[in-house]
């Protein structure tokens, strides 16, 4: 299968590109680089620099390229900055999402992936999380992403365009040494807390010691990026038995006092740590209920143990403090 992934060469986005590549598919990569790397992206993908904005570019690409199939990943994805910055959330991740699937739809693509996010059910009143539970976008960000499968159902509902919504939960540890995690800003716990074991900071700061847990820490949901991915594939798959929507994470929390105290495990460093403020609107706990995908496509992670998913987030981050910018990755980009 041939597949058009957006946001390729970020940190899900490539971690998929690579298990496309691994088991035989066709990868053509667009991605306009604001959060990507290019060192990121496996060698035997095609790269095209581009951003999904200019809708001219976007049918261009996909006239050239005739994919079976888009995986779209591109996104503003923090959800703070979706609360200070509504309308660059509400804006460009719709509109350049639906620049997408106007140019599929008048290419007569009929496959669809789109990441989603377990930001679409806010507060919820019940844990662990079904995929059938009341939607409430936790942010505008949340909200952006919530559109966009709707947008999603209309596509199938008048054109065929058979899609899967996957609602990520918390996105974590590496595929190796060479190729992990590399945000600029770093929101991510498990990658905070291990800046502080390399001295990048001097500690990590825990939002609220008081929650409804059995610390008082937030609880959340951790699933490795490779569980992800072949999430992803199995999806992909399916889209010829119809549309779908699945949440994704192991089913069980941790929470931040865990994480940190399996880090300290891990990488043998104290990791100081201090109690702050809650910030506005954080769970107490968000676990994922998964079992829809596990039943229904046999999906089943590999990683449900936390200090797997530390140990492998550690061995990337020691060999690359700096990330991609100096470590180069293995993979070297063909544009």
């Amino acid at each position: 299968m041939k597949v058009f992934v957006t946001g390729g060469a970020g940190y899900i986005g490539s971690t998929v590109v690579s298990e496309l590549i691994k088991r035989g598919d066709e990868a053509i990569v667009f991605d306009n680089l604001y959060q990507g790397h290019r060192e990121a992206v496996h060698p035997e993908a095609t790269f095209i620099e581009g951003d999904l904005a200019d809708k001219q570019l976007v049918e261009d690409v996909l006239s050239q390229h005739q994919p079976d199939g888009i995986m779209h990943f591109a996104s503003h994805t923090l959800v703070g900055e979706s609360m200070k910055k509504p309308f660059l959330y509400l804006r460009d991740n719709v509109v350049n999402g639906l620049n997408l699937m106007e140019s599929a739809v008048e290419l007569g693509i009929k496959k669809f992936i789109l990441s989603s996010t377990a930001n679409l059910f806010g507060l919820p009143k019940e844990m662990p999380i079904d995929q059938n539970a009341p939607v409430h976008p936790g942010s505008p960000y949340g909200e952006s992403k919530y559109i966009l499968e709707r947008f999603l159902h209309w596509m199938d509902q008048i054109y065929g365009m058979r899609y899967a919504a996957l609602r990520y939960f918390n996105a974590c540890g590496a595929v190796s040494a060479t190729h992990g995690e590399d945000h600029d800003p770093e929101t991510h716990l498990i990658p905070i807390v291990l800046q502080v074991a390399l001295g990048q900071r001097e500690k990590v700061f825990i939002y609220g010691d008081d929650y409804d847990s059995p610390d008082g820490t937030c609880v959340r949901d951790y699933v490795h990026i490779l569980d992800l991915a072949q999430a992803h594939l199995l999806a992909l798959d399916a889209l010829s038995e119809g549309s779908r929507t699945y949440n994704l994470g192991n089913g069980t929390g941790f929470s931040v006092k865990e994480v940190i105290e399996t880090a300290r495990e891990v990488t043998g460093h104290p990791i100081p740590a201090e109690a702050s403020p809650r910030r506005p609107g954080d769970p107490g706990v968000l676990v994922a209920g998964s079992e829809k995908i596990r039943k229904e496509l046999g999906w089943q992670p590999q990683y449900s143990s936390l200090k797997a998913i530390i140990e492998s987030a550690w061995e990337w981050h020691k060999a690359n403090p700096e990330g991609f910018a100096v470590q180069g990755s293995m993979f070297k980009v063909q544009s």
